[in-house]
């Protein structure tokens, strides 16, 4: 890429997230969502019913990315019940025209942001081994947050998916005191 072409990439780049709104998932999300994850192989495809549920039940520990009125992005989470101190993303979705703008760490800081109140200071998922979005976005974020990353296998493909799902590891990322801009 050439000088120009990058310039133009960052500053396109730059007043597309100017025109993102980020905001906690409503009910009536829950069928865009789906047809979001629909678009984001390799991602779960979960039933609409789940993605309704993610919109209306853990909203407060989720976030939608709307851009000139379309759904780009959505991140499912919840607060571990267990770990109380410990929010656990389910889900990252961004849309292809979305990508490639640091979506993902905008609306992860954004849960963050919402949740600072509520003692929150770990940070967990799953990944698969050949998911190198996600592993490139949580070490990220653990940089970010000047917090330790670790992982561990989780989820065993014969174990718990019957062979019909790649092996899940668990990323921990934490303790982290406060949100550094990310």
């Amino acid at each position: 890429m050439s000088n120009q072409s990058l310039i133009y990439h960052q500053e396109c780049s730059a007043s597309s997230l100017q025109n993102v709104v980020l905001r906690a998932p409503e009910l009536k999300d829950g069928m865009a969502v789906f047809r979001l994850v629909e678009r984001c192989p390799p991602l779960d495809i979960n039933s609409s019913y789940c993605n309704l549920l993610q919109c209306g039940h853990f909203s407060d520990t989720s976030v939608t990315a709307d851009m000139d009125g379309e759904l780009v992005g959505f991140i499912s989470g919840y607060v571990v019940p267990e770990r109380t101190n410990t929010l656990f993303i389910w889900q990252v979705a961004v849309a292809e025209q979305a990508r490639g703008l640091g979506l993902a760490s905008r609306m992860l800081a954004h849960i963050l942001t919402r949740l600072a109140s509520q003692n929150i200071n770990y940070l967990e998922t799953t990944i698969t081994q050949d998911n190198q979005a996600s592993w490139a976005l949580f070490k990220s974020i653990a940089t970010k947050l000047s917090a330790d990353f670790q992982s561990s296998a989780w989820l065993d493909r014969e174990t718990h998916f019957d062979g019909l799902h790649h092996s899940e590891m668990l990323v921990r990322i934490g303790p982290f005191r406060k949100l550094r801009e990310m």
